[in-house]
């Protein structure tokens, strides 16, 4: 920890439940002090190429992230700065022209499928937390989603999970799981995790 700053990874596959982790912890604490940052806003920006271009990247291999970025930005909040998190456009696979700015916070939460694929990224987290959900479990909520929120179609979602979600689930995300500190099981509800997290961040927080 540095600076008193604390970094707390969640990672996990596609669906998992990070998400909803990280924003049930944040929203119980109550505290300002603590934000979350997805890996999902670090994809790399795709405008230079057509969109059938871009509909055919894996957007689930490491090299469609900018963990470069994404380190730089992290050490920087570490350090007391300010940074502008870019936002991503998934209908449209481009980082649109908003940013999100985040100063610093006494607590930052990372949810992403690969965070502790990275070394240079992994290290600089201080608790790092595996989502271990069944994957029938997290296609079922990809179909739900990604239909629902990013306007993809039942087949689109369901070929691209054969194709790139579930290889490189066994490629790169379950192996990442050997690094985790905490492996929670039973997606973002488990309730034993969630206070046990809470539990430390509290610490952390009165302690500042």
């Amino acid at each position: 920890m540095r600076n008193n700053t604390m970094i707390i990874g969640i990672a996990g596959p596609s669906a998992s439940g990070k998400t909803l982790l990280a924003n049930t912890i944040v929203r119980e604490l109550g505290s300002d002090q603590v934000v979350v940052i997805t890996e999902d806003s670090y994809y790399k920006d795709q405008k230079d190429i057509t969109f059938e271009e871009r509909a055919r990247i894996n957007y689930d291999h490491p090299d469609s992230f900018d963990h470069e970025l994404f380190t730089q930005h992290l050490k920087a909040l570490q350090n007391g700065e300010t940074v502008l998190v870019p936002q991503y456009d998934f209908t449209q696979h481009v980082r649109s022209s908003t940013f999100r700015e985040i100063g610093k916070h006494t607590i930052i939460v990372l949810e992403g499928i690969l965070l502790f694929f990275e070394p240079k990224l992994r290290d600089i987290m201080d608790i790092r937390i595996f989502m271990d959900t069944p994957l029938d479990i997290c296609l079922l909520r990809r179909l739900q989603r990604d239909i629902v929120e990013r306007e993809r179609s039942f087949d689109s979602v369901l070929q691209q999970y054969i194709d790139t979600v579930r290889p490189m689930y066994f490629q790169f995300i379950e192996p990442s799981k050997r690094y985790a500190d905490i492996i929670v099981p039973r997606g973002g509800e488990n309730r034993i995790a969630i206070e046990m997290i809470k539990a430390k961040m509290r610490e952390l927080l009165v302690s500042n």
